[in-house]
């Protein structure tokens, strides 16, 4: 009698404990419990940074897909990746600067895309869609791009995956470059989980075949056009050029993502980049999130104040002028969740005062809180809103010591350069010779040095923290005249 009481008792008590997990299980946001992101299998593969991987790419046709990789159409091919063998997969040359600078310079070095799915929808490198491999152009340190993502991901800032890769051609050794995690879908859910927000790279306008809405965007274009076509009177050339011009200006403020007005069609730069299907409430939530920022008000019910913080501390640190802070206003995708927005990072292979072609003491000692490229700061208010409110300018300040503080940048940089440096030196396609390459890992390492030291002399107030105060007190920063920013790489001109 007793041992059935007793048993009776484990029951009960298994399903009350049973009932409690249920309920903390599906009422967890409620209770506070945050949602993480879902490790991902290449995460642990492809992106093992301990190692330099291996992927050969397999085709019959390589040297006809090299002179149309400037049309980025997808060809063909199979890839063995450490190991493993995926056949009919898509491959593509990408970038637009950097495309075009490797055609002048008389290379076939191109960076490249691989969409595992192109042409089967079925396969995929462990759940992973789409693969980017780096080329190093502008980057005699072959570290730009990785250094910064790495910076980002241990300052807890959502960024892409990446890894070093040996490429082969048809098992014929082609160059060492940088493999880089798609920003997908596959990369929310691995960052935000499975119940993610909406994603844009403004600026950039998906192909039609890729746009996540592309058949909405097909019904939308051909109505647009008829009613364009309607429209057009005795004065439609000078009107059209008006019109360009208009189109033109506006599709600037877009990508700088000011508020302009709460017309959806104000801000097709962004709403034509999205890389998740979105509706029209999507489109109104988020101007409705701008136009706050424009107004600094209700800052933190339309931006995430910690992730954008560290966003701009690591982005600032890095002198990246080819950046929303440049007057490019791109590169960069834009997350949004409830109406709250965030940015995150891309394409730093002209950072470290690569861009702007500086002098190694403008780009050492940059100003933290004047860190940009153009004369008005209302004109980047996903930055200004930082030194609009003396309370977010302290916070930015205690970010930066904490990063200081928190990240050994010299032992990353060491400990890459000597994962690397074999691979570069046999690399048969470098853009650089392996004299430059030691060079420029050198140079890397004395800049984040000099840029750490000017950065705490401008918190402590040593040294000033705006061009206009360092304009008047030149003898208080760091000197870097022992470095050349040449030396890590920078954008060369490919026009003649």
């Amino acid at each position: 009698m007793s041992t059935n009481k007793h048993f009776s008792k484990i029951c009960i008590t298994a399903m009350v404990l049973a009932l409690t997990f249920a309920v903390v299980f599906m009422n967890g946001k409620s209770l506070g419990i945050k949602s993480i992101g879902k490790t991902s299998d290449y995460e642990s593969r492809l992106f093992d940074t301990s190692k330099v991987h291996k992927i050969n790419i397999v085709t019959d046709n390589w040297d006809s897909f090299l002179k149309s990789c400037e049309n980025k159409k997808y060809s063909a091919c199979s890839v063995i990746i450490d190991g493993e063998n995926y056949k009919n997969v898509g491959i593509c040359a990408k970038g637009d600067t950097s495309l075009t600078s490797v055609s002048k310079m008389k290379s076939s070095r191109y960076s490249l895309k691989i969409k595992f799915n192109q042409y089967d929808k079925a396969i995929k490198y462990h759940g992973l869609e789409k693969l980017s491999l780096n080329n190093m152009i502008f980057d005699n340190t072959y570290m730009k791009d990785y250094l910064t993502y790495r910076l980002m991901r241990e300052f807890s800032v959502p960024a892409p995956l990446c890894s070093y890769t040996a490429i082969s051609v048809n098992g014929k050794h082609w160059g060492l470059y940088l493999a880089l995690e798609g920003v997908d879908k596959k990369f929310l859910k691995r960052n935000y989980g499975s119940n993610y927000g909406n994603l844009y790279k403004p600026g950039e306008t998906n192909d039609i075949e890729e746009r996540p809405d592309a058949q909405d965007n097909k019904e939308n274009a051909a109505a647009d056009s008829q009613e364009d076509n309607s429209d057009l009177g005795g004065n439609a050339d000078s009107d059209t050029a008006l019109n360009m011009w208009d189109e033109k200006e506006s599709a600037l403020d877009a990508t700088k993502l000011v508020f302009k007005d709460e017309n959806v069609e104000s801000y097709a730069e962004i709403f034509e980049s999205a890389k998740t299907k979105i509706k029209t409430s999507d489109k109104l939530r988020l101007i409705k999130s701008l136009k706050d920022i424009s107004c600094n008000k209700k800052i933190e019910s339309a931006i995430n104040v910690d992730k954008v913080l560290r966003y701009f501390i690591v982005h600032n640190y890095v002198v990246n002028g080819d950046s929303y802070n440049g007057d490019t206003s791109h590169n960069y995708y834009l997350y949004e969740k409830d109406g709250v927005l965030s940015m995150l990072p891309w394409d730093y292979n002209l950072a470290f005062g690569a861009y702007d072609e500086t002098t190694a003491i403008n780009a050492v000692n940059d100003p933290i809180d004047t860190p940009l490229r153009i004369p008005k700061l209302s004109e980047r208010p996903m930055l200004a809103w930082i030194f609009a409110n003396q309370k977010y300018t302290k916070m930015y300040h205690q970010y930066y010591n904490d990063f200081l503080k928190s990240i050994d940048i010299k032992s990353i940089i060491e400990e890459t350069e000597n994962l690397i440096a074999p691979y570069v030196k046999k690399d048969p396609t470098k853009f650089c010779s392996t004299e430059k390459f030691i060079v420029g890992a050198d140079t890397l390492k004395t800049f984040c040095k000099l840029r750490s030291e000017s950065i705490r002399g401008q918190l402590d107030g040593k040294i000033p923290s705006t061009l206009e105060g360092q304009s008047a007190a030149k003898s208080r920063l760091i000197d870097a005249s022992g470095i050349s920013i040449s030396d890590m790489g920078i954008l060369v001109d490919t026009s003649n």
